[in-house]
């Protein structure tokens, strides 16, 4: 069975380890026939990225690893006119470094964004490795699962009861691409409507209101209550457009929207409510 990699966003609080010991094993180091030394700068096989969502003040920070997928369909191995990419037995994708050729057309290939780099100076393609030098060692897992300190990566065999329990509640970055990838996540972030009511007259915050949103194309919805300072928050969307509902007692039922969370989540600011 091949290996996978879990990481959870959901406990990831974003203190750049992982990139980090992937620099600290690679910058420098010649681990041939798995890898050249990756540069100083320019590429990160392991990138986090700071994704801020929604306006402040509901702003929401999920940190995001930019990795290759390891595919068992890789687009990568098929595009390589070198026949430089190849997929171990443990499903781990390696670009050979003495066969690759520089063409680049396993960065066009790629459905993923900025996994797989060109070295203009030793004028390859590289990208992780999975740290399969250090596996072939001896090692149970790569440098940056290593390095986590909160357990938000999990690598080993797909097989593995510890792993299949975080796989069932894991998901695949692209879940519409059909390429078979080794990274799944736990925890990607979906769409979120906040906001928050306050009685216009008594110029105070209106604590305990339901907040219904109905999704405009499938009618889904989903009901927040207002907390003591009056906000809401709407997780766990699809993207689409919404219409949401604002219901208290003693007070008129008032629609708001339609929402537009196709592209980014929102916002609404602070919304009046008047009494009945």
């Amino acid at each position: 069975m091949g290996k996978v990699l879990i990481i959870n966003y959901d406990i990831c609080n974003g203190c750049y380890n992982c990139q980090v010991a992937c620099k600290d094993e690679h910058v420098a180091n010649d681990w041939s026939p798995i890898a050249k030394p990756q540069p100083d700068t320019g590429q990160f096989w392991n990138k986090v990225y700071d994704n801020v969502r929604g306006q402040v003040p509901k702003v929401k920070v999920t940190y995001e690893h930019s990795i290759c997928q390891h595919c068992d369909d890789a687009p990568c191995i098929a595009a390589c006119k070198a026949e430089a990419i190849y997929k171990r037995d443990d499903g781990i994708v390696i670009i050979d470094p003495d066969k690759c050729r520089g063409n680049q057309l396993c960065i066009e290939a790629c459905p993923y964004e900025n996994v797989i780099y060109y070295n203009p100076d030793l004028l390859i393609s590289q990208k992780c490795t999975f740290c399969a030098h250090l596996l072939d060692d001896g090692w149970e897992e790569p440098r940056c699962v290593d390095a986590c300190p909160t357990g938000a990566f999990a690598f080993g065999d797909e097989d593995d009861p510890k792993i299949l329990a975080l796989l069932a509640k894991a998901a695949p970055l692209k879940p519409d691409l059909d390429v078979k990838p080794r990274i799944f996540y736990i925890g990607l972030p979906k769409r979120f409507i906040a906001g928050a009511l306050y009685d216009q007259d008594a110029d105070e915050c209106a604590e305990g209101a339901k907040v219904t949103c109905t999704n405009a194309d499938t009618g889904e919805t989903s009901e927040a209550v207002t907390d003591s300072y009056g906000d809401f928050w709407l997780h766990g969307l699809a993207n689409g457009k919404y219409t949401l509902l604002f219901e208290k007692a003693g007070y008129l039922p008032q629609k708001f929207g339609p929402v537009d969370v196709t592209k980014k989540d929102i916002n609404i600011g602070d919304v009046p409510l008047w009494k009945g």
